[in-house]
């Protein structure tokens, strides 16, 4: 059994989060919000395998002592999933001292669509255990040549398909032409 931390894993990456407590695996999942994590924790068939913790990854000492805490309570982390969004170096910060240095991690991140463009310079924090997978996330092109944002189930498929692939990138959607981009 793998130990999984998956941050942001009540809203969109909810059903990822399903997904690998599911495939047998024990699951931390950071949520800001109670009412998500409540639902979350009312759709797991067995809550042996999920660890909720409500807290918000900006309170960087807060976010530190939890992850921490976790890892002393069931063991340290084997994967991690990061939807955090902008590039705030203090929430990487926070992480990556709250994770060991003694033995590989599997971090998948997620980015948004912008991603594409810029580079947010998250690779430049990490430690050389630390065994980086990105997942970028575009948009979908219709067929009357309109777009939209990719849905809940779309990302999590992708993201799941991601982690069954076990590739360095991995993108989910479109990314050209910008112009289309909704």
């Amino acid at each position: 059994m793998k130990n999984w931390l998956v941050i942001g894993g009540t809203g969109m990456l909810k059903d990822v989060s399903l997904w690998l407590i599911q495939q047998g695996n024990y699951v931390t999942v950071i949520g800001r919000q109670q009412k998500k994590m409540q639902n979350l924790i009312d759709e797991v068939k067995n809550d042996s395998k999920l660890s909720p913790i409500l807290v918000d990854y900006t309170n960087y000492n807060h976010f530190k002592l939890a992850l921490t805490e976790s890892q002393q309570k069931n063991r340290t982390f084997d994967y991690i999933i990061a939807w955090v969004h902008g590039s705030d170096k203090r929430v990487w910060e926070s992480l990556l001292e709250a994770i060991p240095t003694t033995k590989n991690i599997i971090l998948y991140h997620i980015k948004g669509s912008s991603s594409f463009i810029k580079n947010d310079g998250i690779k430049s924090y990490l430690l050389p255990n630390i065994v980086y997978r990105e997942v970028q996330l575009g948009f979908v092109i219709e067929k009357n040549n309109s777009s939209r944002w990719l849905t809940n189930s779309e990302i999590a498929q992708g993201i799941i398909d991601a982690i069954k692939q076990e590739i360095p990138e991995k993108h989910v959607g479109v990314f050209e032409p910008w112009n289309l981009r909704p």
